[in-house]
This record gives C-alpha cells, sequence and structure tokens, in this order.
C-alpha cells in the first residue's frame, strides 16, 4: 500500500522513516526546500517538494493508486485542505489529519458543504494531557501507558543509586513483585533488552514493568518509592496544552497555579478557568518561582513552546527541591539526552501524533500503539482474530519473533500477566512488546489469512 505523507516536520519524517524502514512504498510532499532534502538525504523514500494541497502535486506523487494520506503539517488548515482536494481526486483513499484546534467543527463552517471526509483526525495535544495525567498517577515513573480502563499499567522507572533492585537477577523479581507484574523490556543507555531471567539489573537501567493497577504498589514497595497524592501543581506556559491541563486538573481536588507570559492571554485565561490561578509573569524568572512558592509544590509542568525554557524551568524547579518536574519536548533529537542532564519525564505531542497514526497503519485489529522514548520499540494492543497464527498454542511455542514479547492478555474482564504456559483465544486484546525491527514480522502474524475467510 502506498503511504503519502503531506508534512515533512518532526511528525512527518519521523513517521516516513518508521515505514521506509519496515519497507513500505512512501511519498513525502512538503514545499520547504530544506524540509525535502533532509529526506531525501537520510530515508529512502520518494520525496516531493510542492504544496500538499495542490491537485497536481498530489496527482504527481500517486494519490489515485494510494491507499492512504497522512496530513500531518504543522497547520491545521493545510492539512483539512490536502483532505479536501484527496477527497476529491481519490475519495477511496484514507485519509488522516492532524488536527490541532480543539472545536474541529468551527471548520465546517469555512468548507460549508464542502468540508472534507477525513476518516481519523489526530489531536496529539489531547494525547499529551492524558500521558501528564498518567505521570501524575504513578510517584517517580518516568513513563506510564494504560489498558483495560487503567486496570493495567505499562510503567518504566529508572534505577538510580541505591535502589534495592540493582544487581539482582530478573528470575528473583517474582518473589518481590508478586505473579501479577512482568518486567517487559529493559533500556539500558541506547540498548534495548528483551529480559530473560538471566538479565541482571544495572544503575542507571529504564526497566519496564507491565501489571495489573492493583498490585502496582508492591512494585512502588520495592523500588523504595512513597506514594504521595498530587495536591498542587505549577504550569509554566498558558497556551493549549497548558489550559487543557489546567482544565482538566480543576475536576480533581488539585491546587493549580499557571504562569503565562503574555498580559492579553492572562486576562483570556481568568476567563476560560474558574479555580485555577493565574500568575503574569516569566515562568524562567527563579525570583517569581521562589516568591510563588514553588519548592512547595508536588509538580511542576512546562508546556511552552520554547523547549530551551521547559528543560530550564524542570532543572532550575528540581534543584529548588520540587518533587516532580515534567517538560514538554518536541526535537526528537534532545530525547536521549534528557535522563543524562536529570530530566526523566517527558511528553510530546509530537511523539503522540506518531502513536496515533501508527495505530491506523499496523496490519491486523490493532486497537492501540505505543512507542517507547527513543522509538527503539513498540507496544502493540491488538484483537487475536481468530485465523491468526497466535490463536491456540502456549507461548512457550515461541511463535512470537525473537525480539518480541507477549506482555499481557485482556480476556473479557480478566487481566492475564502471560507465562509460557498462557494460551491466547480468539477475542482477546493481546499487548505485544516489540523491536522495532521485527514490527513487520508481528503484522503478519496478527492480520487475517485471507484463505481462511
Amino acid at each position: 500500500m502506498k503511504i503519502i505523507i503531506v508534512g515533512a516536520g518532526e511528525v512527518g519524517y519521523h513517521i516516513a522513516g518508521r515505514l521506509a524502514a519496515e519497507n513500505k512504498e512512501v511519498v513525502v510532499i512538503d514545499k520547504n526546500p530544506e524540509s525535502i532534502r533532509r529526506v531525501v538525504e537520510s530515508i529512502d523514500v520518494e520525496a516531493i517538494c510542492g504544496s500538499g494541497s495542490s491537485p497536481e502535486v498530489l496527482k504527481t506523487a500517486g494519490i489515485k493508486s494510494a491507499g492512504m494520506l497522512l496530513a500531518v503539517t504543522d497547520s491545521d488548515e493545510t492539512n483539512l485542505v490536502a483532505c479536501l482536494m484527496v477527497d476529491a481526486i481519490a475519495p477511496s483513499t484514507r485519509k488522516i489529519a492532524r488536527i490541532r484546534q480543539e472545536d474541529f467543527d468551527a471548520y465546517h463552517d469555512v468548507f460549508r458543504d464542502q468540508a472534507p471526509h477525513i476518516d481519523t483526525i489526530i489531536n496529539p495535544e489531547i494525547e499529551v494531557i492524558r500521558s501528564i495525567e498518567h505521570l501524575l498517577s504513578v510517584p517517580g515513573a518516568a513513563d506510564v501507558s494504560e489498558f483495560a480502563g487503567g486496570r493495567l499499567k505499562f510503567v518504566g522507572f529508572y534505577l538510580h543509586n541505591g535502589n534495592p533492585l540493582i544487581g539482582g537477577r530478573l528470575s528473583d523479581l517474582p518473589a518481590k513483585l508478586g505473579g501479577h507484574t512482568l518486567v517487559a523490556a529493559i533500556l539500558r543507555g541506547e540498548e534495548l533488552i528483551i529480559p530473560e531471567g538471566r538479565h541482571v539489573l544495572h544503575e542507571g537501567d529504564l526497566v519496564y514493568f507491565i501489571s495489573e493497577e492493583n498490585n502496582l504498589s508492591r512494585i512502588l514497595g520495592a523500588l523504595n518509592l512513597r506514594v504521595k497524592p498530587i495536591k498542587s501543581v505549577m504550569i509554566i506556559g498558558g497556551g493549549r496544552i497548558g489550559t487543557r491541563l489546567a482544565a482538566v486538573l480543576e475536576k480533581r481536588p488539585i491546587h493549580a497555579k499557571i504562569i503565562e507570559r503574555s498580559e492579553s492571554r492572562c486576562r483570556e485565561l481568568s476567563g476560560l478557568l474558574d479555580k485555577t490561578v493565574v500568575i503574569h509573569g516569566d515562568g524562567s524568572d527563579q525570583g517569581l518561582l521562589m516568591e510563588e512558592n514553588l519548592r512547595d509544590m508536588d509538580a511542576i509542568i512546562t508546556t511552552t513552546n520554547d523547549e530551551e525554557t521547559n528543560i530550564l524551568v524542570s532543572l532550575m524547579a528540581r534543584r529548588m527541591g520540587t518533587p516532580r518536574a515534567i517538560t514538554r519536548l518536541d526535537k526528537f533529537s534532545y530525547f536521549s539526552l534528557m535522563p543524562v542532564i536529570g530530566i526523566e519525564q517527558v511528553v510530546s505531542p509530537r511523539l503522540s501524533a506518531i502513536n496515533s497514526i501508527l495505530q491506523h497503519i499496523r496490519k491486523g485489529k490493532v486497537l492501540s500503539v505505543r512507542t517507547l522514548t527513543g522509538e527503539q520499540g513498540e507496544i502493540i494492543e491488538a484483537e487475536a482474530l481468530r485465523t491468526s497464527d497466535i490463536i491456540g498454542k502456549p507461548l512457550r511455542k515461541k511463535f512470537f519473533p525473537t525480539g518480541s514479547l507477549a506482555i499481557g492478555i485482556i480476556r473479557g474482564e480478566n487481566i492475564i500477566i502471560p507465562s509460557g504456559d498462557s494460551v491466547i483465544e480468539a477475542g482477546d486484546r493481546v499487548i505485544i512488546f516489540t523491536r522495532r525491527q521485527v514490527v513487520s514480522q508481528i503484522e503478519k502474524i496478527l492480520s487475517v489469512k485471507l484463505e481462511d475467510i
């Protein structure tokens, strides 16, 4: 299936790279020559310099034979017009658009009777809010994903000096963590390790656990982490993400402050928010942070569009004693540097967009996709179809390729942390952790066999 990507920014570039590595046919369109040059020099895909909303450019890209259009520029309007053009030229092509405007219906007034049919709308900022909520819910976690309505959690923790798990073999962990927990992956620097019982945990490892929610306290206890409910949060930046986050926190027993540099935006926020304290000022001003008692807050969340500001403020906050600092980043090249400088909780609208898009590209009945920080691996949640190769065999038969691991099974209301004897049944929701290199093999075993239909 040919996939046409409109937009060669961070999202488009990384999606193109992922798909090219999986030998998918990809065409990238962008009107910025520098962006196209970056694609051509780094990725083995076809690239066209031009407007993704131009019918002629879309025809040149082969839109009539394409199975999918991904409109992922930073402009909602450009993405919508691209979908409108494709709707007219190739109506059967599936269209996925990145739209950040909260009230998408407002655009229908602009297009009137010509509003484009869009199969899937991706709003990465809403996904970022969910990621922040998940991080706030688990103390000390660097990464949190939820399945089965939150009853099954995928959580990553860094092992710092003095952590009692350092030096221990994975085969010894079940006695400490209980049978409802599994080590799903270990990230050691740039190396992704699919765990086996013989592996030993090292200081600095980012260890991922899959656990039932009611067993999470045992993990926290084994890591010497104390559960402390979040009662106060400071948000730096009153843009769309900061405002949406504050509105979400107002529904909880959490006292929130938001610092915004623009005086006019502060007036808008005062009208939009009911309980949040809105402060006009520079969020990177240490004096202002001290004046607003940052050291007594349970968490600081930096959400501005300036990544350097977000990093600086998070570092200052940790130095001042704030227990948690959640940092918004967009440049993927920064991700690997964050743990080195002491920033462990990172959220990214662009990474959220990639996760949402991959869910719709993956073959088989895929329900959700999560990419690990650093992009070395994916967590794929999929329904086990009646004709797929994973049905009716014990997991110890190793029908999953090397570099992948079944880490959870959801069967109706029951959650199963799998062992070698576990058997997947048709209709089960299966959580699979996999290296990027074997994703295409996972897709094959998740897909329906046409001859069996």
